[in-house]
């Protein structure tokens, strides 16, 4: 009897990482796609996952900072086959855009100088600013139900784009604003019983146990970094970055963008502008959350300034502590939180809160719209600074026509011919390297 439930469970895990790499491989098309793809393999086809226990999963996921799709993929593994689990769904889920755009950050700064490239890259930049217009409109056709959500949304968008206030500060203005005047909200109903089964609360000290052993290995490489290196050097900068910014992720990537442009292209100087548009654009393109994006940022602040590391040491292992501590959080999230997560969906002021932060959200990718829009549509972005005021100012000389008509064609593709966000920037960068193309022939 041991042997065969001993066998049962070989077989459970087996499938269990078949299955999440499998994920991991197709999840391209953003949070929504992969949802999709979580459910089909979990619930519709895999039959491991009851839909109600699902829609409870999902419902907690979307509560959390951090990327919803990588946590449910982790809460679904950990129903399946408890702690170890959800580390094996939550890593497989991470792993294959990792690598992707760990060796696509290598190729461009080998190559991204080349004409050729930057071409390609200007076709992706121009798709890039119609993606993050559709994620504004889907976001705020859902989030602006209220007078109170347009005012948060609205003022959001002004302490950011006029005043460059942090993003966390805006994210904690309207959670405070959102417990004190948002109107109290419908609470959801308890989960049967017999849903129950694998969500009983833990004790206190194993929860707390657990908690402490996952913050010891979320700030290992972080601490052996500033004993090996220095307190002051990129790697250490890059972990207490993007370790903030993973606990005020709400929102997903593309709100967290206008937070990176801040910090990592006009406060550390990593990349510029461009380069955040095409590490974006490369993104798009791999399986994997969006978030990887971050990965991006972090290998090229670490290749340009490595010291005393070569430049490919420095890119590597700051984009391996960027994606560690980006995602460690929810692990911790998920695999602590999850059974608890009846009491948490229960909260009244949580859910208040969370609802004004969702329309801070929506400030925050306008924001992002107006930086993109510049920074595609203009070459030279100066800064007008007045009293409290400091808003981006373009040159109108440097205006690009070019890359208005490639926009154009990625919203007609995006909008109106409903075509697949992936497809669009294939199409958009190689339409600018036939513009590129047909300029030299001619």
């Amino acid at each position: 009897m041991v042997e065969r439930l001993s066998e049962d469970a070989r077989d459970q895990r087996a499938w269990l990482a078949r299955r999440s790499l499998a994920i991991g491989l197709a999840s391209f098309g953003g949070p929504a796609a992969q949802i999709a793809l979580i459910h089909k393999e979990f619930v519709a086809e895999g039959k491991k996952v009851d839909e109600d226990r699902f829609l409870n999963a999902l419902n907690y996921c979307m509560l959390l900072p951090g990327p919803e799709a990588q946590q449910l993929a982790t809460y679904c593994g950990w129903m399946v086959g408890g702690v170890r689990g959800g580390l094996v769904a939550g890593l497989l889920f991470i792993l294959p855009g990792a690598l992707a755009m760990l060796a696509l950050s290598f190729l461009y700064v080998g190559f991204g100088s080349s004409p050729l490239v930057e071409s390609l890259f200007h076709g992706i930049k121009a798709a890039v600013l119609a993606i993050v217009l559709q994620a504004l409109a889907r976001l705020g056709g859902r989030a602006l139900a209220s007078p109170l959500a347009w005012t948060v949304a609205g003022l959001s968008f002004l302490a950011l784009f006029l005043f460059k206030l942090p993003f966390p500060a805006v994210v904690i203005a309207a959670a405070l604003a959102g417990i004190a005047f948002a109107p109290a909200a419908p609470l959801p109903a308890a989960t049967a019983p017999h849903m129950l089964q694998a969500e009983r609360t833990p004790a206190r000290p194993s929860a707390l146990a657990g908690l402490a052993v996952g913050l010891c290995l979320w700030g290992l490489p972080v601490g052996t970094a500033m004993l090996l290196l220095s307190p002051q050097h990129v790697l250490v900068e890059v972990a207490g970055f993007f370790s903030t910014m993973a606990l005020v992720s709400f929102g997903g990537a593309y709100a967290l963008l206008s937070y990176m442009a801040q910090v990592a292209v006009e406060a550390r100087g990593w990349l510029t502008p461009g380069e955040m548009l095409d590490g974006l654009g490369l993104a798009e393109t791999t399986p994997g959350p969006l978030i990887l994006v971050t990965q991006f940022v972090g290998f090229l602040g670490g290749y340009r300034d490595p010291a005393p590391l070569s430049p490919a040491l420095g890119g590597l292992l700051a984009a391996m502590m960027t994606t560690w501590v980006t995602f460690a959080p929810s692990f911790l999230f998920i695999l602590l939180g999850a059974p608890f997560v009846e009491r948490i969906r229960t909260v009244a002021w949580l859910s208040r809160a969370l609802t004004a932060v969702t329309a801070a959200v929506v400030g925050t990718i306008l924001n992002l719209s107006a930086w993109f829009a510049l920074n595609v549509l203009f070459s030279d972005v100066g800064t007008l600074e007045w009293g409290p005021l400091s808003m981006p100012l373009p040159d109108i000389a440097s205006f690009d026509p070019v890359v208005l008509v490639l926009a154009a064609l990625a919203a007609l593709l995006l909008f109106r011919l409903k075509r697949g966000v992936a497809e669009i920037v294939v199409v958009c960068g190689l339409a600018g390297l036939g513009l590129h193309l047909a300029s030299l022939a001619g």
